[in-house]
Order: structure tokens, then sequence, then C-alpha cells
């Protein structure tokens, strides 16, 4: 913790938010920068609204409306019912800034329709506050800056592989507590005390967590050329947490490393995660290791996804080994996510191909196999989906998905995807082994 600590009195002497390219849209809304619209007539205005004659006090509003139907045959291998909904969410937004004061507030609305099963924390919340915060912003871009924030938040770090917005599925992921984000020269550094949202299925019912926290000091540092490091801290709390048949407290530290950037037509996005920590009077000992590598022509590009993530060998043992991805993006291995990234060995390549007009398509396989034997598999919230059940194998199964996507206007877009998942060997010996088939449409517009 004295290191911890160290960071933080580091973070508070670097003492701006990095904001998003001019008029780029972004997911989380509040790093948006709007300057270029100012005096701008008509509605474009009201992304820079002038609140004074110097412009020190402006406002920004926006609103992304998106629906979203999946349709799914034999869910969880053919264990649950062949199923097909529609998501519908509605997040309006007002960005209000005086000076180094800055207020950002976001409601949604978000509900499901025609689900077959039981509503989860992803699929709806009614009405709700997803973001209402306030910030102080100090010192300039050429000495640096200092942003204190309070209230709720969307949060994404990194690739989002172990803290992101969960934005693909219709309710994402906020945070209550406190952050400060400090930035100076080629250096970056986050630090937050924040709690996770509790999602509820009525209107104004969504609530701080009282069992779980969420602690960390993030680091970015700019390489030389197009090459970036990023180095972490994550402190993770869950007083009801639960790995197989046992439930407990569990205070898990993660320690990680990320290397990304792009150097002609290569890229890559290589991060490696180590936990250590305790749960329910075991030691934690547990890591994960994930690899994006990119070469990009003209009008495609071929990627590589490769990771692996540690499962628990023996539960007898007094070492809990399985991988806790905290809080990770929804869509992890792709539309089609039945399993999500723990006691795993994935194996992902595809091919995005730019056909003009706006419109891209996404062709990709995936093969995975489990880490360890001894554990089973899980989502990608956590909760385990199949039992070790005694069986040695660790294929389990395959995964084929096309994404058409087509951007219609800046404003306007719409999307839509087939994806299969195989059974491997494990499946066919632990229970249910049919293939899922999944198709979904969406369409959302982004003011």
């Amino acid at each position: 913790m004295k290191g911890a600590r160290a960071l933080c009195a580091a973070l508070l002497l670097a003492g701006t938010t990095a904001y998003a390219a001019p008029g780029q849209r972004t997911n989380v809304r509040y790093d948006e920068d709007w300057s270029a619209n100012a005096d701008k007539p008509g509605i474009e205005g009201l992304k820079y609204l002038k609140l004074d004659d110097a412009g020190d006090a402006h406002a920004t509003f926006g609103i992304e409306l998106r629906a979203r139907y999946e349709g799914f045959d034999n869910p969880l291998w053919g264990s649950e019912r062949d199923d097909g909904y529609l998501w519908l969410r509605a997040m309006p937004y007002v960005d209000l800034h005086a000076g180094p004061v800055r207020a950002f507030v976001q409601p949604i609305a978000g509900y499901t329709r025609g689900l077959s099963g039981q509503k989860g924390p992803a699929d709806e919340t009614g009405l709700d506050m997803l973001q209402a915060f306030a910030d102080l912003r100090l010192g300039t871009a050429e000495t640096g800056t200092l942003t204190v924030r309070g209230g709720r938040s969307l949060i994404a770090l990194g690739s989002e592989r172990l803290v992101g917005l969960r934005y693909g599925p219709n309710i994402p992921q906020a945070f209550d507590g406190v952050r400060v984000t400090a930035s100076r020269g080629r250096l970056r550094l986050d630090g937050f005390h924040v709690r996770p949202v509790q999602v509820g299925l009525g209107d104004f019912d969504d609530r701080t967590s009282d069992t779980r926290r969420l602690d960390g000091v993030y680091a970015t540092v700019a390489l030389g050329g197009e090459a970036n490091a990023d180095v972490y801290w994550l402190g993770y709390r869950n007083h009801t947490a639960r790995f197989g048949n046992v439930s407990g407290a569990e205070a898990r530290d993660t320690f990680g490393l990320r290397l990304f950037g792009k150097r002609g037509r290569f890229s890559w996005n290589w991060e490696t995660m180590i936990q250590r920590g305790s749960f329910a009077g075991r030691r934690i000992r547990a890591w994960s290791q994930a690899t994006e590598t990119a070469i990009s022509f003209r009008h495609m590009r071929l990627r590589l996804r490769a990771n692996i993530a540690s499962g628990d060998r023996d539960p007898q043992d007094g070492t809990l080994g399985t991988f806790n991805a905290l809080f990770p993006k929804g869509r992890y291995f792709g539309e089609l996510t039945p399993i999500g990234p723990r006691n795993i060995i994935n194996v992902h390549p595809s091919i995005d191909v730019n056909l003009g007009h706006n419109v891209t398509v996404e062709l990709s396989g995936a093969a995975f196999w489990r880490e360890t034997a001894g554990d089973g598999i899980y989502d990608v919230p956590g909760q385990l989906i199949r039992a070790a059940g005694g069986s040695s194998a660790r294929h389990i199964g395959n995964q084929a998905e096309v994404v058409a996507s087509w951007q219609i206007t800046p404003l306007l877009a719409c999307s839509a995807s087939l994806s299969l998942f195989t059974p491997g060997q494990f499946l066919r010996d632990t229970g249910a082994a049919k293939t899922i088939g999944m198709a979904g449409v969406e369409t959302a517009f982004k003011f």
C-alpha cells in the first residue's frame, strides 16, 4: 500500500483530462470537444452554445438513441430455450462549463422487450441517472493540468479488459466516487476510489454497491513515436464473492503492464496482468495475458487476438487460481460472447474489409480451450456457467462470426451480425452441447 500511496502523491504533483479529437463522438460523451461548433447556426450550435460573450461559460447538448434486436437458437448450447428480444435505450446529456468548473448530467431510459428469461442489470434499468458528476480543472495544457471529479460516471481504462463501459449490452456500467486525472508532458495519471452502481429494474432505483469497491492508479506514458505504455494497480474488494461452491470476502490486487501503438502498417496492443490477494481464507494467485496484433492495408486490416487467463487447478489446495476480469467490456470475444475471460485460452483471427460508402465487414473465427481442466467456464460477468464436471477435455468450442456496419450519416449508423458457436469435447462431456446460433440487428442515432 505504501507504493500505491506514493503513486497517488505523484499524481497530485504531476498536476487534463484527455479529450477526443475535435468533433469526434465517443461512447462516454464527456470527453468530446465541440469548440469548433461555437457560433454555428441551427442544431449544430447546440454542440457548443455560448452562455456569455467571452465563451468562458458554454453548454453542450446531445443524445443517443439505440434499438437492438438479438435472436438466439440454443442459448448456452441448448441448456436454455430459444430466445429473441429487443433492447431499447435513450441517453440524452447536457454538459455545462463555467471557467474551471464543469457539470455533466446524462439520464438513461433502458428497456428490454420479449426476453423469455430473467432480466439482468445489463438488460433494463427503467428511468435512471447514468452519469452525474462535477469537475474542477486546474492548470493549462502547457504547464500540466489536474482534474478532480466527484459523482457518478462511466470509466474506461485502456482496452477495457478490466474496467470497461459495458457499452455493447443495453445498460452501461457506471461507478460512484472520486477520480483525479493529471497530465503533464508525456505522462497521464488517473487515481480513483469508486464503487460500482447496482442497477435496479425500476425507475430511479439504481444504487451504489455496499459490497464492492474499486481503487486504482493508472499511468499512461508516451514512449516516443506512436508507442505507449500503461502501468497500473487496481484494488478490488467484494464482501459477497463466490467461486464454485464457496462464498466469502475477496480482496484482490491486479498489477498490469500494457504496451500499445503502431508503426507503419503494424499495430499492437499487448497486456500482462498479475493478481494477488485472498478469498475466503485462500490465497489468490491468478494471471492473464492478452494480445492483439494487426497489419493494415488500404482497404482491409488483418488482426490476430490471442488471450489466456488462469483457472483454478485444485479447489482443495488452498489457492484460488481463477482470474477475475472485474468489470470488462460487454462483448469481450465478439457479438456472440457466451464465455468470458476466465480459465480460458483463446485464438481469434479476423479480417476487416472497407467496402466503400462507409460500409465495413468483419469476418472472424475463434477457438476456445480451458486453461486448466480443474476449473469450469464462466460468462463475462464472472458467473460459473459450466462446472468442470470431471472432464479432462480442454477444448470448449469454436466460434465463427460476420458483422456488417454502415455509417449512413455522421449521426446515424446500423449494423447486422450472424454468429455460430459449435461445442467442443468439454461441452459434450458435461451437458448440453448444441450449436448456438445468434443474429443481431442494431440501429443507433448519436447527436
